[in-house]
């Protein structure tokens, strides 16, 4: 299992406020490898260390967080966030960048977070678990923004270390598409998120 972010794994802000340019060029191209589009208007990124430890930094920065005991429930709300080597961990976005088209849109997209799914070649699909930590649905409108869990065999993860092909995809009645292939250089970034 991964490491655990630590408070001691943390910049002070004074010392991130000096490193962040160059961490956030770092982060920001390992996550071109971590994003994936299903369809126009959905994106999966998924999310490791690496990027949980950027957006911990991120929040503390804005928030001018630098009590011992507000990081720590920073660290309890986003550790889990951590893929634990069984399983992919993702931030799904509904992106419209139209205000009313996004409202009147996620008003029909109540439950798309349990439509999406994960698959490698030749095994069952991986159905997402979704938001573990708070419910983001209401009755009329789901959130553009959710966080997703997949679990796979040990059989899957076997045969897409060998190179089986790896799918996502998104089956609801309003919003039905699939990636058929990551590309190679998502599918390696992934597959380090497994151990083993």
């Amino acid at each position: 299992m991964p490491e655990p972010i630590r408070r001691s794994d943390l910049m002070g802000l004074e010392q991130y406020a000096e490193a962040r340019e160059a961490f956030r060029a770092r982060v920001m191209e390992h996550k071109k490898r971590r994003r994936v589009a299903v369809g126009n208007h959905v994106t999966l990124l998924f999310e490791d260390r690496l990027t949980i430890h950027y957006q911990l930094q991120e929040i503390l920065r804005v928030e001018r967080v630098f009590e011992p005991e507000a990081i720590d429930e920073e660290l309890q709300a986003y550790n889990p966030l951590i893929p634990d080597g069984r399983n992919l961990k993702a931030t799904m976005l509904i992106e419209y960048d139209d205000p009313a088209t996004r409202r009147e849109e996620l008003s029909k997209l109540v439950g798309i977070e349990d439509a999406v799914w994960m698959q490698a070649a030749g095994h069952e699909r991986s159905a997402a678990i979704a938001d573990e930590d708070l419910e983001r649905s209401e009755a009329d409108k789901t959130s553009a923004v959710h966080f997703l869990r997949f679990e796979f065999s040990e059989a899957a993860v076997a045969d897409l270390r060998g190179g089986a092909a790896l799918a996502a995809g998104v089956d609801h009645p309003c919003y039905s598409h699939r990636t058929d292939s990551l590309p190679d250089s998502v599918r390696a970034s992934l597959l380090k998120d497994f151990q083993g």
